[in-house]
């Protein structure tokens, strides 16, 4: 099958959507809705535990959906299917979250949205591996992150603004309609070839759910790497509004963390397609070590920050790192998975992302008691961002020596992925 090169970009517009979802509900609206359902002094805890348990059923549905999507011989191809599905009942989550005034409604519309929001995302990530040939993946791995990218800042500045004024439902209805949107472009843009229902056979349906990662060691331990370098990350973002309403003393903590997201996201846009680019120039080992490095040097400098411009400048750094990390760290991933199972292994990484996510939760207790331990200094945020800032720096260090392990071997056995462009 042939794509031509808009096709790069139409398949990846879906991400925009995504993005735009998960960053306006997890880092601004969830946050600002709890306030007025929980005791302020538990709110860290309270977010990490709803947050983590949604992530836990993301771990184990995306790498489902994505093996069921790898043997789903349907005209639309194997992907797209699952996407609208998913999307659908994303949609009608949102309209119930909307209507959410207690707590327990509010957990239970949210830990939904995970399940059938993770039934689109895992199909939908084996569209490049199904479609893109291995020497052009790095570049359409970074236009994905470059949509991932836009959906931060997009929904960073619309999502800030409109929760400081008080109005979640609009909130909820401009994130359905992106949502939409962009699954729409996708999914009637995109061609997938019909697959061949031999591979559907009864012996083929053995080993759904086994993850298989034994078989990839290579794989298993990059997604190890992915984990520790993505739990720094996801703790500063989790806790950040907390951060800067508590630590730096801003009042309005909605609009300040949405303008950081934004800050972040524009370095991150700058840098995910260029960086996917020369990928497959120079290699993605290199750009992977490198960018993991240097978001835990971006975490550390939060550590000693008291001032607005201080966040927003070591943000930008996290956002170099971290934008560079996803588009390298994706695109090496793409040529690591065995062949015709893209769904599945691409929603097995989700193992390294959500997991990542999950574990960062975990935080906001830790958070809430040191700062009740040392009442009135906050000292739970740069305490755990400095423990945040040692797991990134621990995952550079393992991808580090996993490089160096496969400079040594001649060839690398587990790329094998050839596509049709």
């Amino acid at each position: 099958m042939k794509l031509q090169g808009y096709a790069l970009v139409t398949m990846n517009v879906y991400w925009f959507g995504l993005a735009f979802m998960w960053n306006a509900l997890h880092p601004i609206v969830l946050p600002a809705l709890l306030l007025d359902l929980v005791p302020d002094v538990l709110k860290n805890t309270y977010l990490g535990a709803m947050t983590f348990v949604g992530l836990l059923s993301a771990i184990a549905i995306q790498p489902l959906a994505g093996a069921l999507s790898d043997r789903t011989p349907t005209r639309w191809g194997r992907r797209r299917s699952w996407m609208v599905s998913g999307t659908l009942a994303s949609m009608l989550i949102l309209g119930l979250m909307v209507w959410a005034h207690r707590l327990w409604e509010l957990m239970i519309a949210y830990l939904i949205l995970q399940v059938v929001s993770n039934m689109a995302h895992g199909p939908a990530q084996g569209l490049i591996p199904d479609l893109v040939p291995a020497e052009h993946r790095g570049l359409a791995a970074g236009i994905k992150n470059l949509f991932d990218m836009g959906g931060l800042i997009v929904t960073s500045l619309v999502a800030g603004q409109v929760m400081q004024n008080g109005n979640p439902r609009l909130a909820f209805a401009i994130i359905g309609a992106v949502l939409l949107t962009a699954t729409a472009v996708t999914v009637t843009t995109t061609r997938e070839p019909v697959p061949d229902r031999a591979f559907v056979a009864k012996d083929r349906w053995a080993g759904l759910l086994r993850p298989g990662l034994s078989r990839h060691p290579t794989y298993a331990k990059l997604l190890v790497g992915r984990f520790l370098i993505l739990l720094g990350v996801y703790v500063v973002q989790s806790f950040s509004q907390y951060y800067i309403r508590d630590w730096i003393g801003v009042p309005n903590a909605a609009a300040v963390t949405g303008n950081l997201m934004a800050a972040i996201g524009v370095t991150l846009m700058l840098l995910v397609s260029p960086a996917g680019w020369l990928s497959d120039r120079v290699g993605r080992w290199p750009l992977n070590v490198g960018a993991g490095g240097l978001a835990a040097l971006g975490i550390v400098l939060l550590v000693p920050a008291r001032s607005v411009l201080a966040v927003y400048a070591f943000g930008a750094i996290i956002g170099m790192a971290t934008g560079t990390f996803l588009s390298v760290n994706w695109a090496l991933a793409t040529d690591l998975i065995p062949p015709n199972e893209g769904g599945k292994y691409l929603g097995l990484s989700n193992l390294a992302t959500a997991g990542a996510g999950a574990t960062s939760r975990l935080a906001g207790p830790l958070i809430d008691g040191l700062n009740a331990a040392w009442r009135g200094s906050f000292v739970g945020y740069p305490v755990t961002f400095a423990l945040a800032a040692l797991a990134t720096f621990g995952g550079a260090l393992l991808l580090a020596r996993l490089w160096q392990r496969q400079r040594h071997l001649d060839p690398l056995p587990e790329v094998q992925n050839q596509g049709a462009l």
